[in-house]
């Protein structure tokens, strides 16, 4: 008999379900009573067979509550499908790597421009046009790359190891081809410091950097049914990864995305989308795992493809065995991100380019404002859509069809997610609650799907029943510390005359439950030489005293921290923005 959720969730979820009061969160509360977990988080409810907005929240909010909580007793094989996925993306690229050897024999791509109603000249054409808008994104490959530390693991820094000093004094790893990389990274801090730990251990081994095939197979949760995969990179690989793809962020940026606000703008456009219909959201499945190594040689400039594929891992240890691989580059890479966001833009601009023959207006269309990529999310006009999926679907990618929108009132990006304007976000539980902290965030969710962003969130007023049921769950003096939500999950969100505030100076004060006790590593826990080296790689790991690892917050208090101002920030055009300016453009042409 599979375990059932603790008493005082599922009296939450149970209240929660009620005031949703639709049949699927009937159908919902059935399972719970009698716990088949697996039958709850199968469910899957298709906004674009809903009418209305609230109709279709009410569904998806009661069953994606608990879909992605890590600790639901379901039967599911997480880290199978994991594996499976891995295997599955890696004879996908296999195939597209195949497919893309024919372009590499064919050195005059511009000749095929009297073919564009043909598949081989429209497949060269377009591959020639991305590869000409990659190019001028990216303009001169760096020639001085300044390494940096990630927070996460690496191949041989594993479990709570991972803190900066603690990399600095393992053993370096590395792959063949980013051997050349050990002359500028002996002249690190970093390295510095590796070369005097081996003069002192010279006699046991010492610790020269250790050559490895490439990076580690590894899963992290991802929802009830299945683990998502990684890679751990090779110590030395990531530490240039990670500056590469600063490099490639900032050339982006110059290009009108922007990473650092990407998932803001693509809420808001998102939103704007929903309403209107005139632009499309698109998902892929696996995305990272299928960027083929074929495509990348074929899209980037020969000297961004050398400096790339010199810091790459072109083997995988699986399960044992190291698998060469198909793809380029997978998540857990210092540069994958951004190496996607980029690839995908230039095929989108591939196509607004090939499509602009026929439309001039296609050309005015630029990227930041008519077109926005962050990872794997696309936002792109409505009727382009069907030219940028089958663009996708030959390079070697796979819309995710149940999370792409072209028709219909319900638009998807970046944690987004809006029918007619409406926000439909449900909440979703990461884990079982057990510390105050927890319910706070729970009860700050459902607040928010409470509120809504439009008129229709008098729908939703019951509840705030399953809200009060959250907050029964905490002491009373913690029940008390309301206030914004710019605070995040500081303060239970509440309206303004709840909130706890005292004034100090110019600055307002707001009472608030904070991590308040850390574990920290004391800096005399290493040498001298490397504390001060890893104080240079500014990190929010290290305090005065020493360095807090990940998981370093062992408990929480009651305090006051300053009141931030509203943060004002650069947002996209609204679509009658959009509308005006192209208005104006057919006027000028």
């Amino acid at each position: 008999m599979p375990k059932p959720l603790p008493s005082d969730l599922e009296r939450l979820y149970v209240r929660f379900l009620d005031a949703l009061a639709s049949p699927v969160a009937m159908v919902c509360k059935d399972h719970v009573k009698y716990r088949r977990w697996d039958d709850l988080v199968s469910i899957r409810v298709d906004p674009l067979t809903y009418s209305h907005p609230e109709d279709y929240f009410r569904d998806v909010a009661a069953v994606d509550f608990l879909r992605k909580c890590k600790d639901l007793d379901t039967s599911f094989e997480r880290e199978t499908v994991a594996e499976s996925n891995f295997v599955y993306a890696e004879q996908l690229c296999k195939r597209t790597n195949l497919r893309l050897e024919t372009h590499f024999l064919d050195n005059d791509m511009d000749r095929h421009a009297d073919l564009l109603h043909t598949p081989e000249g429209a497949c060269s054409s377009l591959i020639a046009e991305a590869r000409k808008e990659i190019s001028r994104i990216l303009g001169k490959a760096p020639s001085d790359l300044k390494g940096q530390f990630g927070p996460g693991a690496t191949y041989g820094d594993k479990g709570s190891l991972t803190t900066i000093p603690d990399k600095m004094t393992s053993r370096p790893t590395l792959t063949p081809d980013s051997l050349w990389w050990l002359f500028p990274w002996s002249s690190t801090m970093w390295g510095r410091a590796v070369s005097l730990q081996h003069d002192l251990h010279i006699k046991t081994g010492g610790y020269l950097p250790e050559v490895v095939r490439g990076n580690r197979f590894t899963t992290v949760p991802k929802d009830c049914t299945k683990d998502r995969g990684i890679a751990v990179e090779p110590s030395i690989n990531l530490f240039y990864q990670l500056s590469l793809g600063k490099a490639i962020r900032s050339r982006l940026l110059s290009a009108g995305i922007n990473l650092q606000e990407g998932q803001d703008i693509h809420r808001r456009f998102a939103c704007e989308a929903s309403k209107h219909g005139c632009f499309a959201t698109l998902d892929l499945s696996n995305a990272s795992d299928t960027v083929c190594s074929n495509l990348v040689k074929l899209l980037l400039p020969a000297k961004w493809f050398n400096l790339l594929d010199s810091l790459r891992s072109p083997f995988t240890l699986f399960k044992g065995k190291w698998v060469k691989l198909e793809k380029f580059s997978s998540m857990g890479n210092g540069f994958t991100f951004e190496l996607e966001t980029l690839i995908f833009l230039g095929i989108i601009l591939a196509v607004r380019n090939l499509r602009s023959v026929r439309e001039p207006l296609e050309a005015l269309v630029e990227p930041g404002r008519d077109v926005f990529v962050y990872g794997d999310d696309l936002i792109i006009p409505t009727d382009w859509a069907s030219d940028v999926v089958s663009a996708l679907t030959y390079l070697g990618f796979e819309v995710n069809r149940r999370k792409s929108f072209v028709t219909g009132s319900f638009r998807e990006s970046c944690g987004g997610d809006y029918f007619g304007g409406v926000d439909v976000r449900p909440f979703y539980l990461k884990e079982f609650p057990n510390e105050p902290q927890q319910w706070i965030t729970i009860a700050n969710g459902i607040r928010k799907m409470a509120i809504g962003n439009d008129s229709y969130h008098l729908n939703r007023r019951s509840l705030f029943r399953s809200w009060v049921v959250a907050l029964d769950s905490l002491p009373s003096h913690i029940r008390r510390l309301r206030g914004p939500d710019l605070l995040g999950d500081l303060v239970i969100h509440d309206e303004r005359e709840k909130w706890q505030t005292r004034k100090r100076g110019s600055l307002t004060y707001i009472s608030v439950y904070k991590p308040a006790k850390f574990r920290v590593i004391g800096w005399q826990h290493w040498r001298p030489d490397v504390g001060l080296a890893a104080i240079l790689y500014v990190h929010n790991q290290h305090s005065a005293s020493g360095v807090i690892p990940r998981d370093g917050v062992l408990g929480y208090r009651v305090g006051w921290v300053p009141l931030p101002p509203s943060s004002s920030r650069w947002l996209p055009p609204t679509l009658d923005e959009l509308d005006a300016s192209r208005e104006r453009c057919r006027v000028n042409v």
